[in-house]
């Protein structure tokens, strides 16, 4: 899915996000950066049951939204930060119908809160 968003691949993405614990799984994920987290330290983080971690870890898997990586016993989960640029740059693509230049807030600086 990373190079070129298209309406299917926004659509699956906004699908697999439309689920209250999977966005609250991907958030944490965005704020833990590259180094990401292991099933079992997200599933303490959200207060979410282990059967129920994977099921939303494997939607989140399958929309490309979190990449998977095998260590040892354990999976390392991290958000696709490209991905979700991608979908940034769709959804404002045609912003100002071509004059980018009327779209500051597009180009100010994002406040963390």
């Amino acid at each position: 899915m990373i190079g070129f968003m298209d309406k299917p691949t926004a659509t699956t993405v906004f699908e697999s996000l439309s689920s209250g614990v999977r966005l609250d799984i991907f958030r944490l994920l965005v704020k833990t950066g590259p180094v990401g987290l292991v099933a079992g330290e997200i599933g303490s983080a959200l207060e979410v049951p282990p059967t129920n971690l994977s099921f939303h870890l494997k939607a989140l898997s399958h929309a490309q939204l979190v990449s998977v990586t095998q260590e040892g016993r354990y999976q390392r989960y991290r958000a696709n930060l490209a991905l979700m640029q991608e979908l940034i740059a769709y959804l404002t693509a045609e912003c100002c119908s071509g004059h980018p230049e009327q779209c500051a807030e597009l180009h100010a600086p994002l406040a963390c809160p």
